[in-house]
């Protein structure tokens, strides 16, 4: 259903799950262990992976906070894409790599839900992509002292709204890990 032609495949998009981003974040170590299952899932039914880094003022690059967690390793064949910005594609070389896998279909899975996922999965969308959000893989922090939603309706209300988004030629879904067959998509 992409827009993008001659673009078949599914790519899994790992985004920011670094030490400094999901230290405070909400069931993040369920989190974290349906991402590695997905990254699981995804090696077996060759899938490409491809880890998404942010740097920023306060995750400086090469620090402790800026890297990825421990339960979560990445192979030497998956690239690394090391971005500024919230969206993934904003400045990066995302887009190549996914052109030269032929990935038209993105499966979305990481943090912040509030920040750098929803700015990925619509980068995605108005990119061209079919884009998957994973339900129950995607976390944030609590934001409430800055005004913000509890976490909890953060992650609801982003796989609820992300569920009924629409545009022409392209699908916006939301899945679970435990449905989630990368054999089928």
């Amino acid at each position: 259903m992409t827009t993008l032609p001659d673009r078949p495949h599914t790519a899994l998009l790992v985004v920011d799950v670094q030490n400094g981003v999901v230290a405070e974040a909400i069931h993040r170590d369920e989190v974290v262990a349906n991402i590695a299952a997905l990254v699981d899932r995804a090696r077996a039914a060759r899938v490409p992976v491809i880890w998404i880094q942010h740097s920023a003022d306060d995750l400086v690059t090469g620090t402790e906070a800026w890297q990825y967690v421990p339960e979560l390793t990445r192979t030497d064949g998956e690239p690394l894409v090391h971005k500024r910005y919230g969206d993934s594609f904003e400045d990066t070389p995302l887009e190549e790599l996914l052109a030269a896998a032929g990935a038209g279909h993105l499966v979305v899975a990481g943090a912040e839900t509030d920040a750098c996922i929803r700015s990925t999965l619509h980068g995605g969308f108005v990119r061209g992509y079919d884009v998957t959000l994973v339900a129950d893989a995607h976390t944030t922090f609590d934001k409430t002292p800055w005004g913000a939603p509890k976490p909890d309706d953060v992650i609801a209300h982003t796989n609820l709204y992300w569920r009924y988004q629409q545009a022409p030629g392209r699908t916006a879904a939301v899945r679970p890990t435990a449905e989630l067959d990368f054999m089928s998509t």
